[in-house]
């Protein structure tokens, strides 16, 4: 059984000892990354289910935007702390427990006959999701040893990002066999098979034995539900952003002054973990944009059907799968730096490609330049942020790594959302009913107003695909001012 012991001398330096490998650990590994594919799939799985909800479920606007927005201010509320527990009592034990949880709320997802019970499962699944999220790769990096952690971590990243891609794609087709119910009964039998594997075979796993922080996880909870709402609402509520600063200025604070920190805040300090921090924030926004934008594209200005949208999606995912081996490649020959930088300006490539897009075969294209440039920055940025990281603290680095794409997404919706909106109203007639003018789905079923319609989405979709391009190459810029060029140091991990 591959084991670590891992004892910190000064901040940064790891010595670790290494004996035989665990022989279970590829087995291991696609049960990590069955557990991510479901949670990364089911975060996205309804995008394409609306109609079916309005028209099946009588939800209104309201409904909706709770039903999705539900899962995910707790799952990027709990992440943090989740991750920090996990390394305290059991990275496998957490697994297990957030497996429960997700399954749980699945079935009463299946079963759901009003838009609330749909709110309240949707709200326990992102519980279950951020408990069992951060083991998925912190039980990675501690049952791999060094020399084939970068494989390991490729694959993981390539399973989030097909999955992205996956959710629209498996949800248009399950939409159209079953409808929306059977999104969440396909949950069931994948976290079943997950919580018997991860039972029959993964070791636990822990940090150093440490103080809880409740403190820390009081106001990190408070100030990351607070700051995702007021992201993905797109309302200036002075009360709520209130909230959100005074917690999270608190939480910095007192992480800084605790003998048990949460988040022990001199990981900032290093340049490698701060920047890959941002540049996975900035990645996930823009594959949060291609999600917001493309699943209304291909439905209401192409006319295509819930199972050929999602079917459309699936060329991005395969770039990225492909691409995400060839990152990982290249990692071995390239900085983390110069591929980070190279994906992140091939996606913004991507975006300007989208950005000019008249139909479906040059949206293609941008599709395959997004995945390629996705695949290539990703394993180098998830590299970067968990090898700048002692592995006593995995869970909550790996929680950093999902917080920070998380908050991605929502910006996603925030902005590219914003910027939709109100292009949208803008561009159509002046003498169009209100709710056509705010609606692209309502102004297509208002007989007169379905070409006006079609083009001024398409004009929406433009102008943010730009703004997505000016995103990537800011992250891409900030990577390179940011990151480290390699060089040896003492800092590097010592083998004894």
């Amino acid at each position: 059984m591959h084991s670590h012991t891992v004892r910190e001398i000064p901040y940064g330096v790891r010595v670790e000892s290494n004996t035989v490998r665990d022989p279970r650990r590829w087995w291991i590994l696609a049960v990590l990354c069955l557990s991510l594919l479901v949670l990364s799939v089911d975060g996205t799985v309804l995008n394409l289910a609306i109609p079916s909800l309005i028209s099946e479920l009588g939800a209104t606007p309201a409904d909706i935007q709770w039903i999705l927005d539900s899962y995910v201010l707790a799952f990027a509320g709990l992440l943090l702390t989740a991750g920090s527990l996990s390394d305290r009592y059991g990275r496998r034990r957490f697994l297990i427990i957030g497996l429960v949880l997700f399954g749980g709320a699945s079935v009463l997802g299946v079963f759901a006959a009003e838009p609330w019970h749909l709110i309240g499962a949707r709200a326990l699944m992102g519980v279950g999701g951020a408990i069992m999220m951060p083991s998925t790769l912190s039980i990675l990096m501690t049952v791999f040893d060094e020399a084939e952690r970068r494989k390991a971590m490729a694959i993981w990243g390539g399973v989030a990002m097909v999955s992205v891609i996956l959710g629209p794609t498996v949800g248009g087709v399950l939409l159209e066999l079953r409808g929306w119910s059977a999104v969440f009964l396909l949950n069931i039998p994948i976290v079943a098979i997950a919580l018997v594997a991860a039972v029959v075979l993964m070791p636990e796993t822990r940090g150093g034995a440490r103080e809880l922080d409740p403190v820390g996880v009081v106001l990190s909870v408070v100030g990351l539900t607070a700051a995702v709402y007021v992201i993905i609402e797109r309302e200036f509520d002075p009360v709520i952003v209130a909230i959100a600063v005074v917690a999270l200025a608190a939480f910095v604070i007192w992480e800084r002054r605790s003998a048990h920190p949460m988040l022990p805040l001199r990981l900032f300090r290093d340049r490698d973990f701060s920047g890959a921090s941002f540049a996975i924030l900035l990645m996930s926004f823009g594959a949060g944009a291609v999600m917001l934008m493309l699943t209304q594209y291909l439905q209401f200005v192409l006319g295509y059907g819930e199972t050929r949208a999602g079917l459309a999606l699936l060329p991005y995912a395969v770039a990225a799968a492909l691409f995400n081996g060839v990152g990982a490649g290249l990692g071995q020959k390239v900085s983390n730096r110069v591929l980070i930088v190279s994906g992140l300006v091939v996606m913004a490539g991507g975006f300007a490609i989208m950005a000019t897009t008249g139909g479906y075969p040059q949206l293609l294209v941008a599709l395959v330049v997004m995945g390629v440039g996705g695949g290539l920055a990703g394993p180098s940025a998830y590299a970067s942020l968990m090898n700048a990281i002692p592995l006593e603290y995995a869970g909550v680095g790996s929680a950093m790594n999902d917080t920070v794409q998380q908050v991605g997404l929502a910006m996603s919706i925030a902005i590219l959302g914003s910027v939709l909106a109100g292009v949208f109203t803008a561009s159509m007639p002046a003498g169009a009913p209100e709710a056509a003018r705010e609606s692209v789905g309502v102004a297509i079923e208002t007989p007169g107003l379905a070409d006006a319609a079609r083009v001024a989405f398409a004009d929406a979709m433009s102008l943010g695909s730009w703004v997505g391009a000016g995103f990537c190459l800011a992250a891409a810029l900030l990577a390179l001012i940011v990151l480290r060029a390699p060089v040896p140091s003492a800092a590097e991990p010592v083998r004894v």
